[in-house]
């Protein structure tokens, strides 16, 4: 009898539905079509034995056609191990076949009947609402995950046996349910670190509050142990919050990598990405042979902090360079093209040269006549000209690590943020930009005007200071961003003035 069964395949972080085809006749031998990888070609042994285990017969003298359609789409994994069984109980009349149609499943079955865990649960459990399917069918580990998408029952399982009594009309288990706008409220603004922690550096603080508000990129030069680490950590509490939305397009790119806890089922925190400096460029962007979203797309609505940056590859970091600019990154191969988002905040740290203490206030470079500006050359140009932000951070003198005098907290400084936010949301209505750094050099000509006496103390600082001509558009978003925060409709003077100093990197001279 033909059956069919339906599930998904996961391609980029977008699902698609796939039937399984079921027919269990006369004859020999096992066939499964459909474009399956090993894994799924695995999945005899598997489904033999869980059956088995459930008191069931599995159909070993018989001709055994599965198809997996659409047969021209690559299925790959251990997650079709589920709907195939279902349909070969169905096929055998073992189990009612009425309710298949109502339920998406998926799932990897264990010898004795277990059900595992799988990838992507959240954009399957979207495709199925979107299908108009009534429930879907997970892994337990999998269940709050896919109970996010409202409007679907979704019922998460730990053995087969659960699963036949979902489809015979009698459940052991109770669906799951998740409360997305209590939970979501209760742990969008909970860090376990907070920017009230790091003593002194006022100054760097300050950038942060730049950079978050505009979205700036940011690069900190200073000696070891300045507390660049300490810095960007605390960057995404003083982050506007995360959106629904946002949150929703975040946890789809961790579902499908296969990064949530089973604990988890929203990610209401910005994620904070920082892989080592010995990361492949496919790691960093994503892609391999089974694509997989890259650390820039885990980071999406969130940072990617890049620690010793001098020190990644070459190769690794002109990589970064389209997604910076388009916020999207785009995996192209021979037989497929999939597309991850990558809208992240940069965030790199690096010691000014290789012993660390060029330009300290107390210690003595140890480097040889040319080796700080060798040093720096290993980042590109056009890397340091997508970073908006370059500030030196100094060592923190006693006196400030031992003061008891309290800071302000990541709360406060997170309240301006949105505030200058809220402002840029109206400036940018219907353009599709979200922030400043993502002015064009024709929209920053339009919005970013300065007066006479701005032209002329802007001209000044790039004559003394020897600014190159790429920090000119840079000054400009960066002072249209504190003029924000300052709630000032034009750029003064004064906003210029501190916008001109975080151009350090850019500055003649500056390497020696």
């Amino acid at each position: 009898m033909l059956v069919k069964v339906f599930g998904s395949a996961v391609f980029g972080i977008n699902a698609t539905i796939v039937t399984a085809e079921v027919n269990v006749t006369k004859g020999v031998k096992f066939y499964l079509v459909g474009l399956p990888d090993n894994a799924v070609k695995e999945s005899y042994h598997r489904m033999d034995n869980a059956v088995r285990s459930c008191g069931l017969d599995f159909p070993r003298g018989k001709r055994t056609v599965i198809n997996l359609a659409p047969a021209d789409v690559h299925k790959e994994g251990s997650a079709y191990d589920l709907p195939m069984a279902v349909g070969i109980l169905g096929s055998t009349g073992q189990i009612p076949t009425d309710r298949f149609a109502d339920f998406l499943i998926m799932g990897e079955l264990s010898m004795d009947g277990g059900v595992r865990p799988i990838k992507g649960a959240l954009p399957i459990a979207i495709e199925a609402k979107r299908s108009g399917f009534k429930g879907v069918i997970v892994p337990k580990e999998n269940g709050r995950e896919a109970a996010i998408v409202e409007g679907l029952t979704v019922y998460g399982v730990t053995h087969l046996r659960e699963v036949i009594g979902i489809l015979e009309g009698a459940p052991t288990v109770t669906p799951e349910h998740v409360d997305i706008a209590a939970e979501f409220a209760a742990s969008s603004r909970s860090y376990p670190v907070d920017i009230a922690d790091v003593k002194g550096q006022e100054n760097i603080k300050r950038a942060f509050e730049i950079a978050a508000a505009g979205g700036h990129n940011i690069i900190l030069i200073g000696p070891p142990g300045a507390g660049k680490t300490m810095l960007a950590k605390r960057l995404p509490t003083i982050l506007p919050p995360l959106h629904i939305e946002e949150a929703l397009e975040t946890t789809k790119i961790h579902s499908v990598a296969g990064k949530l806890r089973k604990e988890d089922s929203l990610l209401s925190v910005r994620p904070f990405r920082s892989p080592h400096h010995t990361i492949s460029d496919v790691a960093l962007v994503g892609g391999g042979s089974h694509p997989q979203p890259g650390e820039i797309s885990l980071a999406h609505n969130g940072v990617l902090f890049l620690d010793e940056l001098p020190e990644f590859k070459r190769t690794v970091l002109e990589v970064l360079r389209q997604p910076l600019e388009d916020r999207v990154v785009t995996i192209s191969r021979a037989r497929f093209t999939v597309e991850y988002p990558a809208s992240f905040m940069l965030v790199a740290a690096m010691n000014p040269c290789p012993c660390g203490f060029h330009n300290h206030p107390e210690k003595e470079c140890v480097c040889a006549p040319g080796v700080v500006q060798k040093y720096l050359t290993r980042i590109s140009g056009p890397l340091l000209d997508r970073i908006d932000i370059h500030i030196e951070v100094t060592p923190v003198p006693f006196s400030e690590l031992s003061a008891e005098r309290s800071t302000e907290r990541s709360a406060e400084v997170r309240q301006r943020v949105v505030r200058a936010r809220e402002v840029q949301q109206r400036r940018f209505a219907g353009i599709g930009l979200h922030s400043n750094a993502q002015m064009s050099s024709q929209q920053l000509r339009g919005i970013c005007r300065i007066d006479e006496a701005g032209k002329a103390l802007l001209e000044r600082a790039m004559e003394r200071l020897g600014l190159s001509a790429r920090a000119y558009d840079r000054i400009l978003k960066v002072a249209r961003t504190i003029a924000d925060l300052a709630d000032s409709p034009d750029i003064r003077t004064e906003h210029l003035a501190e916008a001109i100093q975080y151009r350090s990197l850019d500055r003649e001279g500056w390497a020696g």
